[in-house]
């Protein structure tokens, strides 16, 4: 069985439980049409427009003074002005045939492109938009003429007419969505390719043969969030010491008790003392203090003799 016969095969079986999110994203009948170019592009042709633009539209840029290291530069390379300078009348003339302005402006440091009265082909602003924005970023004019723009280059072997272009797609566009990695996309196909040569499996279901891969949802742990609290220009009211809201320890205890035996010992003290001065205040004899008159008589007599 040759390929294409084989894809033939393929393509009833798989499009029964082919599942797709887009409404319109179905196998269309002109899918499989020999007839059909896909690869053609269309050149715009200057009668779809002969009114030409009705509002002019301008995009510029700016471009720094130096020329950064790209893959097309060499070591030894010109500043940018004085490049830009010199490749400017080649990307005017390019730009010229779609009938697209532009300007370099050396004290800015800008280069401007816009539309003009000649101007056909609405998408060539953007083209031009994408083409100063490679020449800002140290691109040479040659390389930026000749790039085309928004394009997904790759590489394979196979027909790419029936559903190998949307098979392709299909396995980028999953790629980059972070859907299905490429190597299980690989592995579906080879399966298909070797089902394809049954012919007795042609007309039924694959999808009991295709592998079911299961995306893990490794668990993250949660960031730490702190709740902001709402701000007041005033200072916030001033909180109670902790003297104050906790009650008096065992050691505050303590001291007060000592302090009070200390008071009620000293008051003791106090009154015993005042208690025996009392006491001998009552006991006094009041004879012991007065002299007798003999004692008196005796004492003018001893004065008496000292004057002589």
């Amino acid at each position: 069985m040759s390929e294409d016969e084989a894809n033939a095969a393929a393509a009833p079986a798989e499009g029964k439980n082919w599942r797709r999110k887009g409404k319109h994203d179905k196998p269309k009948p002109w899918d499989e049409d020999p007839n059909i170019d896909r690869w053609k592009i269309d050149k715009f042709d200057p009668a779809w427009n002969e009114g030409g633009m009705l509002e002019v539209s301008s995009f510029s840029t700016l471009f720094p003074q130096y020329r950064g290291k790209h893959l097309f530069l060499s070591s030894s390379c010109l500043p940018a002005e004085k490049y830009l300078q010199e490749a400017w009348p080649v990307v005017k003339g390019a730009l010229k045939e779609y009938g697209i302005s532009c300007e370099l402006n050396l004290v800015e440091g800008s280069m401007t492109v816009s539309t003009t009265r000649k101007t056909r082909d609405p998408f060539a602003i953007i083209k031009a938009r994408e083409l100063i924005k490679l020449l800002s970023r140290s691109v040479p004019a040659p390389q930026v003429l000749r790039m085309t723009l928004c394009v997904f280059r790759y590489q394979a072997m196979g027909n790419y007419r029936g559903r190998g272009l949307k098979q392709v797609r299909r396995i980028v566009e999953d790629c980059m969505k972070n859907v299905k990695h490429p190597v299980y996309h690989i592995k579906e196909l080879l399966i298909k390719r070797e089902l394809a040569k049954n012919p007795a499996l042609a007309n039924e279901n694959w999808d009991r043969f295709l592998p079911k891969f299961k995306k893990k949802n490794v668990k993250q742990k949660k960031p730490q969030t702190k709740e902001k609290k709402p701000y007041t220009p005033f200072p916030p009211p001033q909180q109670p010491s902790k003297e104050n809201t906790a009650g008096p320890s065992k050691s505050d205890k303590n001291a007060s008790d000592n302090s009070e035996i200390a008071d009620i010992a000293k008051s003791l003290k106090r009154k015993a003392k005042e208690f025996r001065k009392n006491e001998a205040q009552e006991s006094v004899i009041a004879e012991s203090y007065i002299a007798s008159n003999d004692e008196l008589r005796q004492k003018k007599k001893k004065k008496s003799t000292k004057s002589k």
